[in-house]
């Protein structure tokens, strides 16, 4: 903070904690990136329809006079092997990956807090069964878990999610439960129990809130894995399923026609470090910002 004030460019004193954290944001170059990266990524994915320049290619659509077109300005990342307009594919690949963030997220993130809040709380017996089968599920390899239950499930999109899921929410257990048994002892939690709070209040009133920052730093920087997962399950084809554009399809599909043809897998693949650079950059700023420590 002092390196902040001794700054001619910082501003007054007065500011509040948030209007400082945003200051400290939008000082960091890298964040700011970040944040611009993953905001390209969620507009081309709402508007893909209009920013794709070939839309029919998302779908089963082939156009053999075009097939392994390298890049052009009428297809700036080429054409794949039946002729399918491969920007195009990654602009509605993004929509998949996306989608496959928020699907596992969306479950992974409310299990996991609800738990750590639970064994952190209540500690005793409870701490013992949450937190050890939270250490259990953390010893599986996440990769080979992943592909086992998709190997046994048929695999597709749902699948997929289900697999990821199954594993992340356990990250995020151990988080909670970290900070929860540090703020035990809080004046804050003390003088609720004296005030008669019930259970429920001093959980999702008091130490949830306390939450929230490192809460958010972990779900940015998870996004990316969660894409990067994703991915590497269609590569090994037990994730989505073709013609859906799903980037790692895309990048497991052009291997088989490198190097001559190499825009098919290399062009899915920069997209899929896009978005994952992206994510973690952003990740990297909301920590510095927020001051958390995962």
């Amino acid at each position: 903070m002092s390196a902040l004030i001794d700054d001619p460019d910082a501003p007054d004193r007065g500011l509040s904690a948030r209007q400082m954290a945003f200051y400290r944001f939008r000082r960091n170059p890298l964040a700011v990136v970040g944040a611009l990266i993953v905001l390209s990524v969620i507009l081309a994915a709402i508007f893909a329809p209009w920013l794709a320049p070939s839309p029919e290619s998302a779908g089963a659509f082939v156009d053999f006079r075009n097939r392994h077109a390298p890049p052009s300005w009428d297809h700036p990342m080429g054409t794949d092997n039946v002729g399918r307009d491969v920007f195009s594919r990654v602009i509605f690949g993004y929509r998949i990956s996306l989608g496959l963030v928020v699907g596992v997220l969306g479950v992974a993130v409310p299990f996991g807090v609800v738990l750590g809040l639970v064994a952190g709380y209540f500690g005793g017996w409870t701490e013992t069964i949450v937190m050890r089968f939270t250490d259990i599920m953390l010893a599986l390899p996440p990769l080979a878990m992943a592909l086992a239950i998709t190997a046994v499930l048929s695999p597709n999109l749902i699948n997929a999610m289900i697999a990821i899921t199954l594993l992340w929410w356990t990250w995020h257990t151990r988080l909670i439960y970290r900070i929860v048994k540090a703020q035990m002892n809080e004046d804050y939690v003390e003088a609720a129990r004296v005030a008669g709070a019930s259970h429920f209040h001093i959980l999702f009133r008091e130490l949830l809130p306390n939450c929230f920052s490192a809460v958010a730093v972990k779900i940015s920087l998870d996004a990316g894995f969660v894409i990067l997962f994703g991915a590497a399950l269609s590569f090994l084809g037990l994730g989505v399923q073709p013609p859906a554009p799903d980037l790692g399809t895309m990048v497991a599909t052009g291997a088989e026609y490198m190097p001559e043809m190499w825009w098919q897998a290399v062009m899915p693949g920069l997209a899929i470090l896009y978005a994952i650079l992206g994510f973690n950059l952003l990740g990297d700023g909301l920590r510095d910002m927020l001051d958390v420590e995962l």
